[in-house]
């Protein structure tokens, strides 16, 4: 076996169902769930069309780059979004297709790291365990950048010590970030780049949550269009990772994409083509259909921005409540620590959320997770509402 494996943590949703093991929630409330970031809102018609209408593609293999028609369609979205110019990206050699961004996201590192080095793969704290565990199973060791209220809840490049950067292979950023739904600014990620070319690493930009953003005027900026702004039209060293399934509720799809530095997706396809993961070809045609659709992805904006009006006003009124800029997460600090707080809301008021310290490793003496719970306000409108209710009378009988 690999012995990589001992070295992994339970899936934050594995100690989820250990805490709650054994406890009976009051049978008059019905369950709510929001600890999972699995997108409730309808699929768009347009997807589900594209899917049934080209059900004969199950009888073909799929080819690890996918169909040129969806490369393209990806080619015209970023270069929409992002305002790249669409001759600087190169369906052929800049993107590859994906079976969602959690696949992509681990195998990316089993390909980029030499076991041999002893790399550091550095990672925000909190995270998605996919960084974690990618890094782990690739032979290298994970770093934590620690991401609190201190630092804005976004990674602080500047305070990494110069020799954590000369082990640095890869690093994990996650923008829109998850849990926080805090952005890495354009500043920020030119000095990342900037350190990248200096220390000869790679930038892994997770910028699935992206397309969820409260200014409908300004969406977040993207590793891409960033390195376009500095006259990096190579991509070097910047790769990005997107996904359908917060953008266009299709979880169930697994389709997204990775884009950037030709070179590198030259080596990944590479292992790709081993790793047996192409996309179906109905899937493919699905992806065409919703990455040329802009219409629901505003419509699933509204929805979510109408769940935080709603839910951000009831929870101010027992606790602070930070409404972020993206995402459909609200980071809420506990009065009372965070698994106590999860355990003792889902035992009286039957309502399920995430410790903030399954999410998060204690590192340098500190565990930004600790004293947070993450809420993903991913159910229906009066279930977000009845659920930020029972919190705040929840809230409410702890002070008593």
């Amino acid at each position: 076996m690999n012995p990589h494996l001992a070295s992994l943590h339970p899936y934050p949703f594995e100690k989820l169902a250990q805490l709650k093991q054994g406890i009976t929630p009051p049978a008059d409330l019905r369950p709510i769930t929001l600890s999972i970031g699995e997108p409730a809102h309808a699929t768009p018609a347009c997807l589900q069309q594209a899917l049934l209408t080209h059900l004969d593609g199950l009888a073909n293999y799929p080819t690890t780059k996918g169909i040129p028609e969806l490369r393209q369609s990806i080619a015209q979205w970023l270069s929409r979004r992002f305002k790249i110019p669409l001759d600087v990206i190169n369906p052929d050699a800049h993107i590859l297709p994906v079976n969602g961004t959690r696949e992509a996201l681990f195998s990316f590192a089993q390909c980029v790291i030499d076991p041999a080095s002893k790399a550091l793969v550095l990672m925000p704290n909190p995270f998605y365990q996919i960084y974690e565990g990618a890094a782990l199973l690739a032979g290298a060791e994970p770093y934590f950048l620690n991401t609190t209220e201190a630092t804005g809840y976004i990674p602080d490049f500047e305070a990494v010590p110069e020799i954590v950067w000369q082990r640095c292979a890869l690093i994990y950023i996650c923008s829109p970030g998850n849990p926080t739904g805090q952005l890495i600014g354009q500043q920020d990620l030119i000095k990342l780049m900037a350190l990248a070319e200096k220390y000869d690493f790679i930038i892994a930009s997770d910028e699935c949550y992206t397309e969820l953003y409260d200014d409908e005027d300004t969406p977040p900026v993207g590793l891409l269009e960033t390195a376009i702004a500095i006259g990096n039209t190579a991509f070097k060293r910047c790769v990005v990772f997107h996904s359908l399934s917060k953008r266009s509720n299709a979880p169930g799809l697994r389709s997204g994409f990775v884009a950037g530095d030709a070179e590198i997706l030259k080596q990944y396809f590479q292992y790709r083509t081993y790793h047996g993961c192409a996309m179906a070809l109905p899937a493919q045609h699905a992806s065409i259909a919703a990455w040329q659709d802009e219409n629901h992805v505003r419509e699933n904006r509204q929805l979510y921005r109408e769940k935080f009006d709603a839910v951000i006003e009831i929870l101010n009124t027992v606790t602070p409540a930070i409404r972020p800029p993206a995402g459909f997460y609200v980071w809420l600090k506990t009065p009372i620590p965070d698994t106590d707080f999860a355990r003792l809301l889902y035992k009286t008021e039957n309502v399920t959320v995430l410790p903030g310290t399954f999410l998060s490793r204690e590192f340098n003496g500190v565990n930004p997770g600790s004293h947070h719970v993450r809420i993903a306000l991913v159910a229906p409108f009066d279930e977000c509402v009845d659920a930020a209710n029972r919190i705040k009378h929840f809230v409410n009988s702890l002070t008593l």
